[in-house]
Order: C-alpha cells, then structure tokens, then sequence
C-alpha cells in the first residue's frame, strides 16, 4: 500500500491512498491522518488493502506530489542512526576521530519531529557560514513497539525516504560538549510517498532497502549508493530504540547516510562524505558545502524504474 498527505489547513493533513504508480490518489475512508491510521494499523489493514485495491484498479484523482505535505507531517518521535559502517570509518578517518562505539549496538540520536519538511519546499538556514549538507536516508514509521521487543520486523508499518539535513560546521562543537546535537540538526525532509514494505517485493530484503539511492546536486549526479549495506537491519534500529522505552505508534527511525564501501566509484549522499574521501586522498576537501540557491534531488526507484516514494527536490534559501 502506498500513502500521502495532502494538506487541508491542518497540522496533520488529510490522509490519502495512492496508486501502485504515484498517478492517483483519493481521501483515506478508514483513517483521517497517517497517525490515526497507524495508531489503529492492526485493525484496519484489511479495510486499507481494500480501498487501495479499488484505487489501483480505477478512480481517484491525479496525484500531484509536489502538494503533498510529509506523509507524517509530525511524529512523537523521530530517531537517528548511523547504520552504514562504510560512512562511520571514512569520517573517523578522515577527521581523525577516536570514536568510543559500543560493539553490536548503532550509534543513535533523538532529533526534531514537531515538523517535517515537504519533498518540495525551499529549506531556510540562517547563513552559508554553517557547512550546509543534505543527508540521502531511508527510514522507518512504527506501529506502537511495546518496550523490550526484539522481534520488531512486524512493527514496521512503512518505509520512507528521507533527506536528514545538516550544518557540519556546528556538529564539532555541539559534539564535544557531550549533549549531543541540537543546532546542527534541523528538520528533515521527507519524500511523499509512504510504501509498505511488501511494495518493495524482493528489494525488502532482510529489513533492507535493496535498491540505490540517487542523489543529484544542481542537475549533476552525485552519487547513487546501495540502500542494502546497512551494518544493522531496520527491525535492528527498531529493537534497539526500544530496548528501554515503549515507541508510540507514528515513530520514525532512519537509517543515517546511505554508504558503500565503494564509494569512490558510486558517490556519496552527502557532501561531507565526499570531502572525507578528498581529506583521505589530498589531505584536503576540495568540495564546497551549498550555497542559498542550490538544488539537491534524491530518488529512490524500484529496480524496473518505477516510482517507490517519489523524489525530492529542494533548494536552499536565506532564513
């Protein structure tokens, strides 16, 4: 099943069915908003398949993704992790970072969730000065996990595909103050679409997205990564978070950066990656962060081309 939120003069939007394709959409009957729906997921799959079912075979009205708002426009949690291994060693690397890991467990931070970013609205930031960066991710929206869970895969819900943006010039500082980040993570992005998992048909692979993420930067590509190389499957991030507290229904987790240890050859989602590779191989970066005017896309298909989340497209501008 595939969903968005299309606003309607409300925080939480107006939930909506989308075709197999991204064509059509028309209003949820069963739920009114994404978290309604979730808060009551169990009980209403049958009825969802049906009217997605009845959408995919005929009706509803054109889908016009750039309408749509965050599928959840705000979420009691959202969740971070760094599950790309690739991306955690290049960065310790290149800075020279000593990083104290705890092994068999992902890095995690609790970031801001009282909104999101639509996949295509101009992003504000205060100044260039801050080492703007976007964040190519796939991401999670749970059911309610009870606490303690370690079999979580069945509170998966839906899958997005997220652009987690940053201001590298401020996470040093905040890093070392051990409180961890506050002002160098501002809101994420999120692609349109929510899918369920069976959408992505063998590319679901062992809690995996096993498809590429691509990424352009002012029309030129950047790097198009493989989502599968996670060194922790989603229901792992999921488990993990909620190893000491219940998750509510409606809670988003992503994965961090998409990385490869091939990344020379298949790029980067992010800017800063592609300056740890230049710091490794010139003993300098060589590569800008954005400037207010910019454009970054990301889009994540399936392996025949057809539409999954739908992209985002973004330009950054002066706060």
């Amino acid at each position: 099943m595939r969903f968005a939120t299309l606003p309607n003069g409300t925080p939480d939007g107006e939930l909506h069915v989308v075709s197999r394709d991204n064509t059509r959409s028309a209003p949820c009957k069963a739920a009114t908003t994404l978290q309604d729906a979730l808060e009551r997921w169990d009980s209403l799959q049958e009825a969802l398949k049906e009217e997605y079912d009845d959408l995919c075979a005929a009706g509803g009205v054109p889908f016009d993704p750039a309408r749509a708002l965050a599928p959840l426009p705000r979420a009691w949690q959202w969740l971070d992790a760094s599950a790309y291994d690739s991306h955690g060693k290049l960065m310790d690397k290149a800075f020279k970072v000593i990083a104290e890991k705890i092994p068999g467990k992902p890095l995690m931070y609790q970031g801001v969730s009282d909104e999101f970013y639509s996949a295509t609205q101009d992003v504000p930031f205060p100044t260039e000065d801050d080492g703007i960066d976007f964040e190519g991710e796939f991401g999670v929206i749970t059911t309610a996990v009870p606490m303690g869970t370690r079999n979580t895969e069945g509170h998966i819900a839906l899958l997005i595909q997220l652009n987690d943006w940053s201001l590298r010039k401020l996470a040093p500082a905040e890093m070392k103050t051990g409180f961890g980040w506050l002002q160098a993570k501002p809101k994420c992005s999120v692609a349109p679409v929510a899918i369920t998992p069976d959408e992505l048909g063998v590319a679901w692979r062992d809690c995996r997205v096993d498809l590429p993420l691509h990424v352009q930067w002012n029309g030129e590509t950047f790097g198009k990564p493989q989502g599968y190389h996670m060194s922790f499957g989603m229901d792992e991030l999921v488990a993990h978070a909620a190893y000491s507290r219940a998750l509510p229904a409606g809670t988003m987790i992503g994965t961090g950066t998409v990385s490869n240890d091939s990344y020379r050859e298949v790029g980067s989602a992010c800017i800063a990656e592609r300056r740890g590779i230049e710091i490794v191989d010139h003993g300098e970066p060589r590569t800008p962060f954005m400037s207010f005017g910019d454009h970054v896309r990301m889009e994540c298909t399936a392996a025949d081309g057809g539409p999954l989340f739908g992209p985002i497209e973004q330009k950054v501008v002066r706060g």
